[in-house]
């Protein structure tokens, strides 16, 4: 069997050695130091905006501490999109809030903005007016901020963007992950760059990135002791994690026109198929990073379901995956409530996301295309 075509794994772009090794020789090896400082800088210089970046163990770990920013504690109702992963929702129980799940919408698969107003406006009759809002970009795609950003500000809620895969897409030029008061992003092994693991918070002050290291540290008090006055977490990110990053920051914009470049290939690969559609830019405001090309099947039009399809592509050793599944239809969110139609049950049951990786070569694309074609 020929070698397997990943989804989205890991990229090196070959100048990540030489940060780790001076970690190395440096004797830098904690969650402090040279490369963590570095990497900051270098996210802040990228995605501007005056924003300051905290860098820290995963994304999962930045969202924990926007929530505790953003003053989230028990009982607090936060309303979060519905569509995503789990570490997206995940957080707001760490802080024993409540979350209260929003559908997408039809365009950018994100955060309805139309039943994001009725979930807060229901919230405020009950009584429960949300602490925070967390919207998603999905598969890098950015979701309609300026519209949800406009309904926070209305009602006086915190912003938290979840721009874990969407580093480098942009909203009318401006990059994801600075238009809330809070911004996430990730370096999972599978995301645009890579630290193997590790994440940020992007802040709008200085005084919110120094809160968030001190809580990432422990939370230690300025004490010749140790002497701790709030709870804190071990999510500082290392010295030599660090380096990596420093090391992926030089090839990010290529890999972001690597990833676009596969999308394009859909397209090409697409374009003639009546039922099978690919997620794309829906005007020339919004532009993905394509992290993950997707598409919607309409299984009526071409005689097979998303699922024929993967396991069509699976029989060829080729990976891909159905789009997340939707947050109230998870077992451990079965009781909490939802806002919206069915848009994003409806993009679960169809869709599917295909091998996007920065490092596919033109024998993979073949492949893929022959998988395809195939089942056609």
């Amino acid at each position: 069997m020929e070698e397997k075509i990943w989804l989205s794994s890991p990229h090196m772009g070959g100048g990540e050695q030489k940060y780790v090794q001076e970690a190395f020789d440096t004797n830098w090896v904690a969650p402090l130091g040279p490369n963590v400082n570095g990497f900051e800088n270098d996210l802040e210089n990228y995605i501007k905006e005056n924003t300051k970046v905290a860098c820290l163990a995963s994304g999962t770990s930045a969202l924990h501490l926007a929530l505790i920013l953003a003053g989230v504690s028990y009982g607090d109702e936060v309303i979060c999109q519905s569509m995503t992963f789990s570490a997206s929702a995940n957080p707001i129980v760490y802080q024993g809030g409540v979350p209260i799940f929003v559908d997408s919408e039809k365009e950018t698969w994100n955060m309805c903005p139309d039943a994001l107003k009725k979930a807060i406006e229901d919230r405020i009759a009950k009584g429960k007016k949300p602490k925070a809002i967390i919207v998603v970009h999905l598969y890098g795609m950015p979701a309609k901020i300026d519209k949800i950003k406009e309904i926070a500000n209305h009602y006086d809620i915190k912003l938290i963007e979840d721009a874990a895969e969407a580093l480098g897409s942009t909203f009318k030029g401006q990059k994801c992950g600075t238009f809330g008061d809070f911004g996430v992003l990730s370096f999972n092994g599978n995301k645009i760059i890579t630290t193997s693991g590790g994440g940020a918070l992007v802040c709008k002050t200085e005084e919110n990135k120094q809160k968030a290291i001190f809580l990432a540290t422990q939370a230690r008090d300025n004490a010749p002791h140790y002497q701790h006055s709030e709870i804190g977490y071990n999510y500082r990110m290392s010295n030599i994690t660090a380096g990596i990053g420093r090391g992926q920051m030089e090839v990010l914009d290529k890999h972001i026109q690597l990833r676009r470049n596969n999308n394009s290939f859909y397209r090409e690969l697409f374009k003639n198929i009546d039922g099978i559609d690919l997620f794309i830019e829906p005007t020339s405001d919004y532009f993905s990073n394509h992290w993950l090309s997707s598409i919607l099947i309409d299984q009526n039009k071409v005689g097979f379901s998303r699922e024929d399809l993967r396991l069509a592509m699976l029989e060829d050793n080729i990976e891909s995956r159905p789009l997340w599944k939707p947050m109230h239809l998870q077992p451990i969110f079965k009781n909490c409530k939802f806002y919206g139609n069915n848009v994003s049950e409806i993009l679960f049951d169809n869709g599917l996301c295909l091998p996007s990786g920065s490092n596919l070569s033109d024998k993979d694309r073949e492949r893929i295309k022959e998988s395809v074609l195939k089942l056609l």
